[in-house]
């Protein structure tokens, strides 16, 4: 064999993995192979691999006769709809695609490089955790690439793929990154298994109910979105990624064809009910206003009082955010308050202009939420918005009550324009419980208490309950019909494509984490 055939059947070997017998048997279980889902990622033929031929250095527990071309992660470059990106897939197939010292070091390598070139991070994470036979030096494989997330936030996009499993300290890698996506029924994340939570907490339950990707989307909001299969699931950051910028210097990438249907802005007209009480669902008054087909919701299943996302005006990417009348009123929650955050900052730190749909009544109430720290949680939704510098523009559709008005991107913590619908009611709270506490002599008074509360609870209402008030002070800059809405937002976001503001210098601020 000549030295060019030799790199031919080194190739060829490093291609296998594990070997056929572990490929078929990751195929038998709904999964792709490593190398099968970049395929699948990145543009045809564009995948760049770097570190084909590591190897670990282990010699413990015979470690020394167990080696393979890559040694469990397969790491390079390539490109999404033509731009760079930085990818890792790690190989169930090799070891369990347990990390070791040269595990982590590919992905380490990939790291430093995208944050060099201003690209992108994307991780396919299929491990069955850190090495054991390497001891401490895997352990501190994790920490090196944990560090690397934490600088990397904010300056490259970084987004976690679960396709298999994901347990002890190898889920603190996806939670530092920007968005993670999980696959129904093959993959989970959980710090402790089913086995340590039973001899624990005596807790019986499996792993899909621990970990599994709808435990993560509905009930710990981990997961930002889910996936039926790996096919799919790799659909979904392909086309994620199209709305962000390759680094935090940039600005997401324009397409210049979007489509409208001009009959949304006669729909819009009727969306919210004569009746201020009735609940309406905001997705759709979202829908009225964006390019079509447009809307991306993150964490869609979780905290369904609040909807974030990504969406197009006149192709340009911006970030929603909206209270839900159709789940809890749309109060603000702990949940909430930390869905929404987290997206806020997101967009501010990649120059993605915000636009707020306010329907709010305030925050929840309940000893449950107050002895779990809605204070200090409602915060981060506060901070966020006063911190961030991308453009801001806000649309009070109905309810804008209490402090929950102040979170919700009011002028007076930096939106740069706010507009009001007719049906705005913006007051401190709703008329009836204001008509209670103002009123509550002559209610008392009275021959026909309830009565006396209607008239005046309806006075107040009459009084408060409109934008008008608002208005006449500044805190919002123009009412507007609804079909006005669209071509309102977007001659704000036009206005304000140059605007320049920057905090105050400081090493960076203390977030009521």
């Amino acid at each position: 064999m000549n030295k060019n055939e030799e790199l031919i059947a080194r190739r060829e070997a490093a291609q296998l993995g594990g070997g056929q017998a572990r490929i078929d048997k990751q195929h038998q279980g709904g999964k792709l192979t490593a190398r099968e889902r970049l395929t699948l990622l990145l543009d045809e033929n564009s995948f760049q691999e770097i570190g084909q031929f590591v190897e670990h250095r282990a010699t413990s527990f015979g470690l020394e006769k167990q080696k393979f071309p890559g040694d469990g992660v397969v790491t390079g470059y390539g490109t999404i709809h033509g731009r760079l990106v930085y990818v890792f897939s790690q190989d169930f197939t090799v070891l369990g695609g347990s990390l070791s010292e040269t595990h982590a070091a590919k992905i380490c390598r990939v790291m430093d490089l995208a944050m060099k070139n201003g690209a992108p991070v994307i991780g396919l994470n299929d491990s069955g955790g850190a090495r054991i036979q390497e001891g401490v030096v895997s352990l501190a494989g994790y920490a090196d690439i944990f560090y690397r997330n934490t600088r990397a936030s904010g300056v490259i996009p970084q987004i976690s793929v679960i396709m298999g499993p994901c347990a002890g300290g190898a889920v603190y890698s996806p939670a530092l990154t920007d968005f993670i996506f999980m696959v129904e029924d093959t993959s989970y994340m959980f710090v402790t298994g089913p086995n340590v939570v039973k001899t624990v907490t005596h807790e019986e339950v499996s792993s899909e109910d621990l970990g599994g990707a709808k435990a993560h989307a509905e009930k710990s909001g981990v997961n930002h979105f889910t996936a039926s299969n790996d096919v799919e699931c790799l659909k979904k950051v392909r086309d994620l990624l199209t709305y962000m910028p390759q680094n935090a210097y940039e600005l997401p990438p324009y397409p210049e064809k979007y489509t409208f249907n001009n009959s949304k802005l006669e729909s819009i007209k009727s969306i919210i009910p004569d009746n201020s009480n009735l609940p309406y669902d905001i997705r759709k008054v979202i829908d009225a206003v964006i390019d079509d087909n447009s809307f991306r919701e993150v964490h869609e299943d979780f905290a369904k009082n609040i909807v974030v996302g990504f969406a197009r005006l006149e192709g340009r990417t911006i970030g929603i955010v909206a209270n839900q009348p159709a789940s809890l009123a749309g109060v603000l929650d702990i949940d909430a308050s930390r869905k929404g955050a987290r997206f806020v900052r997101f967009c501010d730190s990649f120059n993605i202009p915000l636009l707020v749909f306010e329907d709010v009544p305030g925050f929840l109430p309940g000893t449950d939420q107050e002895w779990r720290g809605i204070i200090t949680n409602g915060a981060k939704l506060l901070y966020a918005f006063s911190e961030a510098t991308v453009p801001r523009i806000t649309v009070i559709t109905r309810k804008a009550y209490g402090g929950a008005f102040d979170v919700m991107n009011s002028k007076s913590i930096g939106a740069d324009l706010n507009f009001a619908w007719p049906t705005a009611e913006i007051a401190v709270m709703g008329a009836k419980g204001a008509a209670e506490i103002i009123f509550k002599r002559e209610i008392a008074e009275a021959q026909d208490s309830n009565a006396k509360w209607l008239e005046k609870e309806a006075e107040y209402a009459e009084m408060f309950a409109n934008p008008y008030r608002a208005a006449e002070r500044g805190i919002v800059d123009d009412v507007i019909l609804p079909e006005e809405t669209r071509a309102k937002v977007i001659a704000g976001f036009k206005m304000l494509e140059n605007k320049a503001e920057t905090l105050p210098q400081k090493k960076h601020g203390n977030i009521p984490l």
